[in-house]
């Protein structure tokens, strides 16, 4: 039985590509990780990352930009969580692809660079398209 791909258009390619993004570096990773798993407050979530409580809320503030937390606020402190269970599906799934990607300097990472380096060399070239500015939070 063959398994059905969904039809992607321009504007939900970019809005998959920009919670990539989001994802995309260690410490927001690891407050989604964190945030999948309990609601926490700022100041916990910038223990947890081991970084500054404003830079632990600009990390916040593009997490929830791609839709990937919610807050709500309790007197002075803000509490995060996680805006569904698809967040910590998306994290799993990361770490399965990584399962699945031989690690640096293994034999397999090797050819499998050259292997990727080859298919850009015969593929057809891509017309470049001017890039939107990303909207303003």
């Amino acid at each position: 039985m063959e398994a059905q791909v969904a039809s992607w258009d321009e504007e939900r390619a970019e809005r998959s590509v920009a919670v990539l993004k989001a994802v995309a570096d260690p410490s927001r990773y690891r407050l989604l990780w964190a945030l999948s798993e309990r609601e926490l407050p700022v100041s916990r979530l910038a223990e947890l990352i081991e970084a500054h409580v404003a830079a632990t809320s600009q990390h916040l503030s593009k997490l929830r930009a791609a839709g990937l937390v919610t807050s709500r606020r309790e007197g002075t402190r803000i509490f995060y969580r996680a805006a569904g269970p698809q967040v910590r599906a998306l994290l799993e799934s990361a770490v399965l692809a990584t399962d699945a990607v031989p690690a640096p300097g293994h034999p397999e990472a090797a050819q499998a660079v050259e292997a990727a380096a080859a298919r850009r060399q015969s593929a057809p070239a891509r017309v470049a398209r001017a890039r939107r500015p990303a909207a303003e939070h």
